[in-house]
């Protein structure tokens, strides 16, 4: 089905528009559109007689900001269908191939990887951050602990939260994963063990792993966390490390409220543990609900593991740790048998976003639009699957009426939709009565997702899973 969009909907997307000169800045504009997803790939723009008209511009105008769009690859002319999105490379060109291997199908919908396009606003940051970028050509660029400017960004955002930090307590790093790795690394060695949930994400488990440490699995409920049996893993165990997602948890997108934090903190007090807290979906709270205070003002031994990945966008490739002051010059160290620094370029870009919400807010809306599609669309064509619908985050985590997660994600994948089972976020087995769906698509493609999905599941609700292979891929997020 031919997929198009208005002439008034452009208009309202373009809104404000560079017009020095007026056609340069339309087709800057729908390029930026179409490359971050607000104007989706293969859709029909207006006629440029009704966009002339939309915008109240000269029709010279839109026949010329056209003509650019065509010529940089980011749409094409079809004799007598009009003109369609595109982008250079195709689709295949955001995808790769360790991601989604072997599906043999360039226009599968990914829904594997909770983790949005980037939102309107971070090329803009890019341009100016360049600005600043000639300042620090004369050094040798390494930033072990992070750009001074960057860590007092990060450190205002834990203060103004609830949490007092100076700088010094941040390190900046390439994502929470490697935030994740670096403490493990510097705090828990094979003797040790590490209380992980589950499900949890497992890139997460993984990374905290590569120490050697034991990892020993605390069941987080469909409807929350039990923290009866937290207390009591805890003294059987006496991990040194507990790793937790209190804030949107991935996968169930539950959030911890402060009275269990409150609990939770005393329970790892009494062990001796130190909480290792990712807060990697913390900022995406999506329905303008107060966040409880980060678990660290619960407990000051506590380390956070934050990123910029989830909140503005995966390609900046930068996180932190953000770590009591004891503990910092021990991390420090660590963090030097594993690289010198975080790249300069995109410190640049997230110190320039942090200093104003106005990316975030949009990426928001965008965000809680997608959800609201998500959920309606998973309650009209999936209506025997239970679902708490998240405030936040990035993704359902839907519960089948049976144990077919694994046959199902296999015939999802015949059907074009790429989806994760819930055995790949089990630390030692099972859920396979689960499966994550992320909202990070736009909504037409989430609803014809769904309706992929809703066949995939009458095909294999009465299927035998025995022999049945979970699809092998990585997952980002």
């Amino acid at each position: 089905m031919t997929q198009s969009i208005s002439a008034a909907r452009v208009a309202a997307l373009v809104d404000g528009f560079d017009r020095s000169p007026a056609y340069v800045g339309l087709a800057d504009t729908l390029t930026h559109l179409i490359g971050d997803g607000r104007i989706g790939l293969d859709v029909r723009l207006p006629s440029e007689r009704d966009l002339t008209t939309a915008l109240g511009v000269s029709r010279t105008t839109v026949t010329r900001a056209y003509t650019l769009l065509r010529d940089s690859g980011y749409a094409e002319a079809r004799r007598g269908s009009g003109t369609f999105t595109q982008v250079p490379g195709g689709r295949s060109r955001a995808h790769d191939r360790a991601l989604v291997p072997g599906t043999g199908d360039p226009d599968a919908i990914d829904l594997n990887c909770a983790a949005a396009s980037a939102p309107p606003g971070i090329a803009a940051a890019y341009a100016d951050a360049a600005t600043d970028l000639p300042a620090y050509l004369g050094g040798h660029g390494y930033f072990p602990a992070g750009l001074p400017a960057l860590q007092t960004a990060i450190a205002e955002r834990y203060t103004a939260r609830g949490l007092p930090t100076d700088p010094g307590q941040v390190i900046v790093v390439a994502g929470a994963l490697a935030a994740a790795a670096l403490v493990a690394q510097a705090l828990s060695g094979p003797r040790d063990r590490v209380l992980v949930e589950s499900p949890t994400y497992p890139n997460a488990t993984q990374a905290v792993a590569t120490s050697g440490a034991r990892l020993r699995a605390v069941p987080v409920d469909p409807d929350g966390w039990d923290l009866d049996a937290v207390g009591a893993a805890l003294d059987d165990v006496r991990p040194t490390l507990a790793y937790l997602i209190p804030d949107f948890h991935n996968p169930t997108g539950h959030v911890m409220s402060e009275a269990d934090r409150t609990t939770y903190a005393a329970h790892l007090r009494r062990t001796g543990t130190v909480a290792v807290v990712d807060e990697a979906h913390q900022a995406l709270a999506l329905d303008g609900q107060q966040m409880p205070r980060p678990f660290a003002a619960f407990d000051a031994r506590t380390i956070t593991l934050g990123s910029a990945s989830k909140s503005h966008w995966g390609g900046l490739r930068l996180g932190w740790v953000r770590a009591p002051h004891d503990q910092v010059e021990r991390l420090t160290r660590a963090r030097l048998g594993l690289d010198l620094g975080a790249p300069v370029m995109e410190q640049l870009v997230l110190t320039r976003l942090l200093a104003d919400d106005a990316v975030v807010e949009v990426h928001r809306e965008r965000l809680r639009e997608q959800r609201d599609a998500l959920v309606a669309a998973v309650a009209e064509h999936l209506p025997e699957w239970r679902f708490h619908r998240p405030t936040g985050g990035l993704a359902l985590w839907c519960e089948l009426p049976s144990a077919r997660g694994t046959a199902l994600a296999t015939e999802a994948e015949r059907r074009g939709v790429v989806l994760a089972p819930g055995p790949a976020f089990a630390v030692e087995g099972g859920l396979d009565r689960f499966v994550r769906i992320p909202w990070s698509r736009p909504p037409a493609e989430l609803e014809e997702a769904v309706r992929r999905v809703a066949g995939a599941w009458d095909a294999v609700r009465d299927r035998d899973p025995a022999g049945v292979r979970r699809p092998s891929r990585v997952m980002v997020a």
